[in-house]
């Protein structure tokens, strides 16, 4: 017996060495919120747009809002997470779900639906963190440095629901229509809050900072926020957006310099080059996912002819090689390696989109799939592993959140692009427009892949 199961044999007969199996289970359910809102929405675009009479312009803010929400809230609630445990912000987050999905079931109309996916994205912003800092604590506890096996549970549970996400969120709009993807928030949230309150520990984290700064979150927020809107209008009548966003930025980085307990030691942060570099890889990588998984998903209906159900099938392959690939890959602690391959895999899988057209043959559209689902399989795991170790066991909570604060800026420069190519529909023509730039972004990651030396380093000294 070895591995993540020897540890959960000790936890279980009380063994103080192996983790606590005990905690996995909540982990697992809060993580998985995010990931099945995001991929059921991939087939739910096109008939929420018929239904409330939008372009995809406009249907394009229900991916940005959950988004926007979700790469504000990362960084804030895992900083919180550091101050005052990660029980309380779970079963706040958890309970913020369920009532989204009640929102969103009523929503009369698209903007409500808008209002009900920003908190989402606050809602499901608190489990990763409070996940992360569980781990590290039953790291110290247990003296098990690397738990490469449970973080690769961790990516794999979310990779499992993004496989049966699409196809989930076709068979639900076949069986009542695009409300029921909101409505399934609400049984899920209602398990979570049992476990939560059943088994997290309560009390902070050794170390917890005595202060929160709240001023320096907000300045965050507003600085991000006036961004991320500027990305998805940008033009001359927007300019004020990013003028604010780079006043608040200022006054920021000013603040942050001056607090004895900042809610980002930028400090910290400029003197720790790799793990502003997996943050950067993080960005690029995401950036390319989530512009596929959303462009593709409304190309096969719109440009393709096919229905949400259908679609939805077809996102079946992409999904299921990424958890292929994790079990494969994942308890394998050197990651340049992984990058590397999953970095160039993504780069083809970009340039497949370009032949591809009305009259593709479905074996082709599955064989696109199979393609970024290798990517989808190595790259974040690995940036995780990397974080993992690079990152400061004290501000674990809050270098992980800003780690899923870059994959959803990823999500919102991806949604930005829908946006733009996608402007009069899902055409062939734009998807190809499309393609052209992920080329360019999957260029860029991999050279950050390749050129990152320090991450020969990580995981060989676990």
């Amino acid at each position: 017996m070895t591995g993540i199961a020897e540890r959960l044999h000790r936890a279980r007969t009380g063994d103080p060495g192996g983790f606590d199996r005990r905690l996995v289970a909540p982990m697992i359910l809060g993580t998985i919120l995010n990931p099945i809102n995001s991929s059921m929405l991939a087939v739910a675009l096109v008939p929420i747009g018929h239904a409330f009479g939008v372009p995809p312009s406009q249907t394009a803010w229900l991916v940005s809002g959950l988004y926007l929400a979700t790469a504000v809230g990362q960084p804030v609630i895992g900083r919180l997470v550091d101050a005052f445990g990660p029980r309380p912000l779970y079963l706040i987050g958890t309970a913020l779900v369920g009532a989204a999905g009640l929102l969103g079931v009523l929503a009369p109309s698209l903007w409500v639906l808008v209002l009900s996916r920003i908190l989402l994205g606050f809602g499901t912003s608190a489990a990763y963190p409070a996940s992360m800092s569980l781990l590290r604590t039953e790291s110290e506890r247990t003296g098990l440095k690397s738990p490469s096996g449970i973080l690769a549970a961790l990516t794999a549970s979310g990779q499992v629901i993004a496989v049966v996400g699409p196809t989930l969120g076709g068979v639900l709009i076949g069986l009542g229509g695009w409300h029921l993807i909101f409505a399934i928030n609400v049984p899920l949230a209602v398990i979570c809050l049992f476990l939560g309150a059943r088994r997290l520990p309560k009390g902070a984290p050794k170390g917890a900072p005595g202060r929160t700064d709240v001023p320096g979150m907000l300045l965050f927020a507003a600085a991000l926020t006036a961004f991320m809107l500027f990305l998805m209008e940008p033009g001359l009548a927007h300019w004020y957006l990013p003028a604010l966003g780079l006043a608040a930025g200022a006054w920021f980085v000013r603040r942050e310099h001056g607090v004895a307990e900042p809610f980002i030691d930028l400090h910290v942060l400029r003197g720790n080059t790799p793990l502003l570099a997996t943050y950067g890889r993080q960005l690029l990588a995401y950036t390319t996912s989530y512009a596929f998984l959303y462009g593709y998903g409304q190309w096969l209906q719109e440009g393709r002819g096919l229905s949400a159900s259908q679609a939805g099938l077809l996102l079946l392959p992409m999904s299921a090689m990424g958890v292929v690939v994790t079990l494969l890959t994942g308890r394998r602690r050197e990651i340049r390696g992984k990058l590397a391959v999953g970095a160039v895999v993504q780069l083809v899988g970009c340039a497949a989109l370009l032949p591809l057209g009305g009259d593709s043959p479905v074996w082709l559209l599955a064989v696109v799939g199979l393609l970024f689902g290798v990517p989808q399989g190595l790259i974040g795991l690995a940036n995780q592993n990397a974080l993992y170790a690079q990152a400061d066991p004290a501000r674990m909570g809050s270098s992980s959140g800003l780690l899923r604060t870059f994959t959803y800026l990823g999500a919102l420069l991806a949604s930005a692009a829908n946006a733009a190519f996608f402007r009069d529909g899902a055409t062939s023509a734009g998807l190809h427009s499309m393609a052209w730039m992920l080329i360019g972004v999957a260029a860029l990651c991999l050279v950050a892949s390749v050129a990152d030396r320090s991450l020969a380093r990580v995981g060989r000294d676990a």
